[in-house]
């Protein structure tokens, strides 16, 4: 091209150009283009001058050839370029003016109505279906880490494989203690040996001896009347299960100075054979005892670390047969009719004893096993990184029926259920729905508590609540369950649509109407497995049971006749209608959090419960000013978080009515406050080391309202009065959500 322009340039030598430069084009080849400038135009600058008429015609020939020349390699060249730059082989011949084929619009799926979804969720959930699932996944053995746990958990996740919900593990690596079969765990009593086949897991290890003492339950109100007769210092605690979890009752002896605590099952709440072994673990927590705070992956490095909540004094699970061997022999003035201490043993005086020795042995060994948490995934259209978990475990110490068949079985039922009416039904969740099958759940929630340690900083900004599958199905008759304030509204309307089962009308219905929160709602306690969720991790969580009228908990859990006989007697042999009443109960509250534009959370719920424990907080601490006992403090500024906090929630309600839920953005921004209510109740002041359930009301530790209303230490209540105060201000803060309408004014 350079040779082409200097041949031009020698045949128009008698021309002058006042510009002339090479422009590079967008192809990357030069080209030469003609600029006339404007000023000098402007000012009559010579810069053109006509050649003479009398021009060889030789050289005006040559010109044209040149210039037909260059055109032509102009072009080639061009074409040549644009195709290498082009993606797909495109021609170079012109455009043509032809109308384009019309495009053919997209296939719509029709969007299905809140009547259509709820109808299609309680056909894929049939009575028939449950009864097949549960049949298939009845096992007699499924121990935390053994293979049957292991092949259960594969053929989990190769049916979320057949369903497409992109399935992945979690694996841990974490300490369990279990017997150690070559050193059975061993009571002896004047001349008797007793050796349990049950245990209780994370119980100190050793031999120690102490005058049996009988307290009951072992609650602090058990331990004030029996210390007024006997001392506890150094005893060996008799204790009754129920009421409590094992774990407290161990702390509550730990704490009066006893040694060793015993724990039997009575036939007053366990009507079942005098021979029956309890199992059953002692850690104040959950998770891995000894990675307190973080994960337990592989080939972590940690220093070596224990959790705050194991026990120091030995603990023993013993059958109801060995406890009326000890109450014969144990002694001391015998238990008043009024106290509540008397149980239903034939043949048994319970007195409190304390005059004579036991002997209690513990040879437990900790064991490194590998667990398996099992996710499937129906992911949502709009915000997929949003999501609920639907959880259950699928360990128990034996058969699990009611404690881990009932929930696996309605944990799968559920995702085919979501997965058939995406794939056949043209349901599009606005949010992505998890299915969890958690490992270890008899040890203290482990496999699900690992899962929340391994993920802290971000889980909270993703999973807006946790629906808890466990013991679903307890028996006939009745609903007891615990939740988060936040989710009672949701629970209401739900019942509102679920039919009872076994009877007419709806689950409303059947527990009252109006009243049913008295009837049904209970505090969600320390070993309820949505619990982490919700203390450690503030997540929103609910457990649900459905259970015999009258009762409070399933006699059989804890032991090896937790198995599909014993639920079928509960349930008048009614186990698969109830177990899919269940599931559309636990379907239904789900389906609503994918569904609607805004989350169905009701903050508005958590100002009565706000109210009372800080009405409680203000009492002790008047009470105190007045005594004297506590000085320079005043509970009005807790009193006034409280207010703040409760604008915060009308500012979050009024903002719900007046957001314009066609609008994704401005869903999403108050969806982003609503999120953040739970998990700020979590006190920043405290270590989820040391204290992992961090919530401010629900959660455990000098830090909690609750504690606060009970201190009688005054420098312990006024720091932590303060602490209380920032913790819900700061709260309320993060709940108006723009920072221009703070208020931090107390």
């Amino acid at each position: 091209m350079d040779r082409l322009r200097s041949a031009f340039n020698r045949v128009m030598r008698s021309e002058r150009y006042s510009r002339f430069t090479l422009q590079p084009a967008e192809d990357g080849e030069r080209r030469g283009e003609v600029n006339l400038d404007a000023a000098a135009e402007e000012h009559g600058s010579p810069s053109f001058r006509p050649a003479p008429v009398q021009q060889n015609r030789r050289l005006l020939i040559c010109l044209v050839l040149s210039a037909t020349l260059l055109l032509l390699l102009g072009l080639i060249v061009g074409c040549a370029t644009s195709r290498k730059h082009q993606a797909k082989p495109r021609g170079c011949e012109p455009k043509t003016t032809s109308a384009p084929p019309e495009a053919q619009p997209a296939e719509v799926q029709p969007q299905l109505d809140w009547k259509d979804l709820t109808k299609a969720l309680a056909d894929q959930l049939t009575k028939d279906a449950l009864e097949v699932t549960l049949r298939n996944l009845d096992l007699n053995s499924r121990s935390a880490g053994s293979p049957e746990d292991l092949i259960l958990g594969n053929r989990i996740f190769d049916t979320f494989t057949e369903l497409q919900m992109n399935p992945w593990t979690d694996i841990h690596y974490v300490e369990l203690q279990r017997p150690d079969s070559k050193r059975p765990n061993q009571i002896e009593f004047g001349s008797e040996v007793f050796k349990p086949s049950g245990f209780l897991a994370y119980s100190a290890t050793g031999r120690v001896q102490g005058r049996l003492v009988y307290a009951n339950y072992g609650r602090q109100t058990d331990l004030d009347l029996v210390e007024k007769i006997t001392k506890l210092e150094g005893c060996v605690l008799l204790i009754r299960a129920g009421n409590l979890s094992f774990a407290e009752q161990v702390e509550n002896g730990a704490r009066r100075g006893a040694s060793a605590v015993l724990i039997y099952p009575d036939v007053e709440e366990f009507q079942q054979n005098e021979d029956i072994e309890l199992y059953g673990h002692v850690h104040l927590g959950s998770g891995d005892p000894y990675t307190p705070g973080f994960p337990s992956f592989n080939h972590t490095q940690f220093a070596p670390t224990q959790s705050s909540g194991l026990p120091k004094i030995l603990a023993q699970t013993i059958t109801a047969k060995t406890a009326k061997s000890l109450f014969r022999q144990i002694g001391g003035p015998e238990a008043e009719a009024s106290s509540g201490f008397k149980g239903n043993l034939a043949s048994v005086t319970y007195s409190l004893g304390g005059a004579k020795n036991i002997s209690v042995e513990v040879n437990n060994q900790l064991v490194s096993t590998e667990i398996h948490n099992i996710f499937g995934v129906v992911k949502g259209f709009s915000d997929p990184d949003r999501f609920v978990v639907l959880g259950a475990q699928r360990d128990a110490w034996g058969p699990g029926y009611a404690k881990a068949t009932v929930g696996t079985s309605v944990l799968l039922e559920l995702a085919k259920a979501f997965h058939a009416m995406v794939e056949k039904q043209g349901f599009r969740p606005r949010r992505s729905i998890v299915f969890a099958s958690w490992s270890a759940g008899e040890y203290g929630s482990i496999g699900a508590t690992e899962w929340l340690e391994g993920y802290m900083s971000s889980i909270d900004k993703k999973v807006f609540t946790y629906i808890s599958l466990d013991g679903m199905v307890m028996g006939r008759g009745s609903l007891i369950a615990s939740a988060s304030p936040l989710l009672l509204s949701l629970m209401e309307s739900t019942m509102k649509e679920v039919e009872a089962p076994l009877g007419s009308g709806t689950l409303y219905e059947m527990m009252g109407g109006a009243g049913w929160e008295e009837k049904v709602m209970r505090p969600m306690a320390m070993d309820d497995p949505a619990y982490p969720f919700m203390a450690f991790s503030g997540i929103p969580s609910v457990s649900f049971h459905f259970i015999t009228s009258n009762a409070e908990y399933y006699t059989y859990y804890g032991t090896l006749l937790d198995n599909s006989d014993h639920l079928n007697y509960q349930t008048n042999q009614h186990t698969a209608e109830i177990t899919a009443t269940a599931a559309r109960f636990a379907g239904l509250m789900a389906l609503r959090l994918v569904h609607d534009h805004l989350l169905s959370l009701d903050v508005s719920r958590y100002g009565r419960v706000l109210t009372r424990d800080v009405s409680r907080v203000y009492k002790r601490v008047q009470a105190l000013l007045q005594s004297g006992e506590l000085k320079d403090v005043g509970p009005s500024w807790l009193s006034r978080a409280r207010g703040s906090f409760q604008r915060a929630a009308e500012r979050i309600s009024s903002a719900v009515q007046n957001t314009d839920l066609t609008d994704p953005e401005a869903c999403r921004i108050l969806n982003d406050r609503i999120m953040k209510v739970e998990h700020c109740l979590l006190s920043p002041y405290v270590s989820p080391v040391e204290t992992p359930f961090r919530h401010l009301v629900f959660g455990r530790g000098s830090h909690t309202l609750a504690s606060i209303a009970a201190s009688a230490d005054m420098e312990e209540l006024r720091t932590q009065l303060a602490l209380a105060t920032w913790n819900l201000q700061s709260c309320s803060n993060t709940m108006m959500g723009n920072i221009w309408e703070l208020d931090n004014e107390i």
